[in-house]
């Protein structure tokens, strides 16, 4: 009877088989790895050369400087290409509308100093102190663009203050109560107050920039006004919705879910046209409503209803378990959402959330049916024009390259912030 083998030293490591790691693994275990797979490749591979064998000659032969469209097609000779002279005469036009051309600074500033204000709240790591700056923006961004007297934005801010003081005042009487004390001390000083107080700063310090009207705003800088104060004034609301929508209080309840409910159901352009049409009706006789406010509000208040379903839904997703670990903490019910259930409810809400804000910044170029002067509705303009009329493709390319562009950079934020936010292993 024979001994039994026993290997004495180890055999040295082999590098894997070709057909198992790199390009050509994951060649065949994506493109190749059935004969449907393998046909649906080489269909994919012939549409992909087919149409790059007409869009790279198009772009490579494109036209930069002309005068008109006419003259595009006499430098191309029968050539396939685009005409982006359009873009380069126009571009401006694109981006700010009617705005006066000695004052594009403004607006540049105010885009410039927007990303100044979002970064401490985007970013960690960079001073607190820079929250002043963000608090103070909304306020420092309307005077840049609209111009005029600064006082207006300056008593506008001072509700705000006249909140947080009659906030600290009624704190001490816990739940709903210091909310309601600062939200009637806000509404007393815009409504009675800081119409006074304007008139008083105006007298004695009158100081100011030019002004400019509504209706000079346009292009891309009025999808960026009505976009992102959207985004910024829709989910503090669309939070509020869905804690009423899930209140035990049945006034505060029925009243969030219809809102949410009525909201929803109608299209956007429904409500675009009756803040455009119908609402000067209700208000009184010589009132001057600016329509892009009267739009924002209706936009705001349409991405409120959206975002508050989503919220409802993280909501629903905790567990009952944490809820009771507030109660046990003996925390009230603002300090329980602030500091343990929204925190969390927000994180699992956050593809969601995005979502709702992309469709809105998308959703502005509604508001060429109610006659401002948005990005869509200036290239119609553009078309009109004699010398380029005819022109389709190269307008609506760049249109929609700065809509990509702002909404790929959301969606990139997006996953950077769900990566920093993940608490798990998987």
């Amino acid at each position: 009877m024979s001994e039994a083998f026993f290997r004495t030293e180890m055999l040295p490591q082999q590098p894997p088989p070709l057909r198992e790691t790199g390009a050509v693994k994951w060649v065949r275990e994506n493109l190749i790895s059935s004969w449907l797979n393998a046909i649906l490749t080489a269909v994919s591979l012939y549409v992909v050369v087919v149409l790059l064998a007409w869009i790279v000659p198009w772009f490579w032969n494109s036209v930069w400087i002309a005068d008109s469209l006419s003259h595009c097609r006499e430098i191309l000779a029968g050539r396939s290409g685009g005409c982006f002279a359009v873009i380069t005469e126009r571009w401006l036009q694109l981006l700010f509308g009617a705005y006066p051309p000695a004052l594009y600074w403004r607006p540049i500033a105010a885009f410039v100093l927007l990303f100044v204000a979002l970064a401490p709240m985007l970013f960690t790591g960079l001073p607190r102190r820079m929250l002043w700056f963000s608090a103070a923006y909304p306020f420092l961004g309307y005077w840049l663009i609209w111009g005029g007297t600064p006082w207006f934005a300056v008593t506008a801010a001072l509700g705000f203050v006249v909140a947080g003081i009659a906030y600290r005042a009624f704190e001490t009487r816990g739940g709903a109560v210091p909310l309601i004390a600062a939200a009637a001390a806000a509404i007393v000083w815009w409504v009675f107050l800081a119409g006074a107080a304007r008139g008083a700063l105006d007298a004695a310090l009158p100081v100011g920039i030019e002004f400019v009207r509504s209706d000079r705003l346009g292009g891309f800088l009025i999808s960026m006004i009505i976009g992102v104060s959207g985004i910024a004034l829709s989910l503090p609301i669309g939070i509020l919705l869905a804690l009423g929508r899930r209140s035990d209080m049945p006034i505060v309840k029925m009243s969030c879910v219809i809102i949410i409910e009525f909201i929803r159901g109608v299209p956007l352009i429904t409500l675009l046209f009756t803040a455009s049409l119908l609402l000067n009706y209700f208000l009184p006789p010589g009132t001057n409503f600016d329509l892009i406010l009267r739009v924002i509000i209706m936009v705001t208040i349409f991405s409120a209803a959206y975002i508050a379903e989503v919220i409802r839904g993280g909501l629903a997703s905790l567990p009952r378990g944490q809820f009771e670990a507030a109660d046990s903490l003996g925390l009230d019910y603002w300090r329980a959402m602030r500091l343990i259930i929204l925190p969390q409810a927000l994180k699992v809400s956050i593809p969601g959330i995005v979502n709702t804000f992309i469709g809105l910044f998308k959703d502005t170029t509604l508001v060429v049916f109610i006659g401002l002067l948005d990005p869509l509705n200036l290239a119609n303009a553009i078309r009109a024009d004699q010398k380029w009329n005819g022109i389709y493709w190269e307008i609506y390319i760049f249109i929609g390259a700065l809509f990509f562009a702002f909404c790929f950079a959301i969606s990139r934020y997006s996953m950077y912030l769900e990566r920093r936010l993940k608490t798990d292993h998987r």
